[in-house]
């Protein structure tokens, strides 16, 4: 494998694996010194060996890691010391257009249904370049390709009605599931849940990037749901999760309020810890009501300025 250097043009693919890869090390909190694996990473973040070898070389040229030829790779700083190489990540060579294409959906200057050609021309970019955003899109799961009728977007959460909506509907569905007769408590999950929420009302949220703070938050939510027993509720709340990631990307940019949210979901673990699953679902309940009505008021769905000087064609 030839050596790859800081500047190195990785693709969209390896990019995000490097981007998962320090995301994972600070959620976990790792040391220096510990022993980072290839087959670990792959299971933990469910890709294959190989995107994740190529980050792990990126990762040891940047000094997040160093290697031992007969040993792997091992962290050179602690999870603490990454701040740098995360937000550097955090826009890695496929957001820009991943980023403008969520906005003008959100704004309407994208119809639902649209061909690949299209998008290479507003964008000027290559059909390699843009399948790999749109294959990244359609697994946060907001768009579906039709045979031979190009691409459509998925129902998302685009206008204040929708966003109130959903959360309205969290309030029912997740606080119920804290008290549905098949809840059992995962130690470990809630254990590894309680830490990060812990991090980041620590002052982890100053140094997280936006897709941190949102995916440390989905997974709060996603975990406590997966203790109802109820692979129903489950999928539910993770389908919502996948409808509000474009609108609450730009809510995450807005720290304090993440540190707000943090100690509100550690007051529900502490909750379920006493066995307390009553007081669990009264927080959770008005932990979303104040989280609807801090973001709603926030005026997430404002039009955003584009550089996109092209205009799109109505289908």
């Amino acid at each position: 494998m030839p050596k790859i250097g800081k500047d190195m043009n990785l693709t969209p693919l390896q990019a995000r694996v490097a981007r998962d890869i320090v995301a994972y090390v600070r959620q976990e909190q790792l040391a220096a010194g510990h022993h980072v694996s290839e087959l670990g990473l792959a299971k933990a973040l469910k890709t294959s060996r190989t995107p994740i070898k190529i980050a792990l070389n990126y990762l040891a040229e940047r000094g997040m890691l160093s290697q031992d030829r007969n040993r792997g790779f091992f962290l050179a700083k602690p999870y603490d010391d990454l701040a740098e190489i995360a937000q550097d990540l955090s826009v890695s060579i496929d957001d820009p257009i991943y980023q403008q294409i969520a906005v003008m959906r959100l704004n309407g200057q994208i119809p639902e249904q649209f061909a690949e050609t299209d998008l290479m021309r507003l964008f000027n970019i290559s059909r390699y370049m843009l399948r790999g955003v749109l294959s990244r899109i359609q697994q946060e799961g907001w768009i579906e390709q039709r045979a031979g009728q190009g691409w459509q977007f998925l129902p998302m959460i685009d206008s204040v009605e929708a966003y109130e909506e959903s959360y309205s509907f969290r309030a029912i569905i997740e606080p119920a599931g804290l008290l549905a007769p098949t809840f059992m408590i995962d130690t470990e999950a809630m254990a590894r849940c309680k830490k990060q929420q812990q991090f980041i009302a620590d002052g982890g949220y100053l140094t997280m990037t936006p897709q941190e703070l949102f995916e440390s938050n989905a997974q709060f939510h996603e975990t406590l749901a997966s203790f109802s027993g109820n692979r129903f509720h489950v999928q539910t709340v993770r389908r919502l999760d996948q409808l509000r990631r474009l609108v609450e990307y730009r809510q995450a940019s807005k720290r304090a309020p993440r540190r707000e949210q943090a100690v509100e979901h550690l007051a529900i673990l502490a909750c379920l810890e006493k066995g307390d699953r009553l007081a669990a679902a009264d927080h959770m309940r008005k932990h979303l009501e104040q989280a609807r009505r801090h973001k709603v008021a926030a005026e997430l769905f404002e039009a955003v300025e584009l550089p996109v000087e092209a205009a799109f064609e109505s289908a």
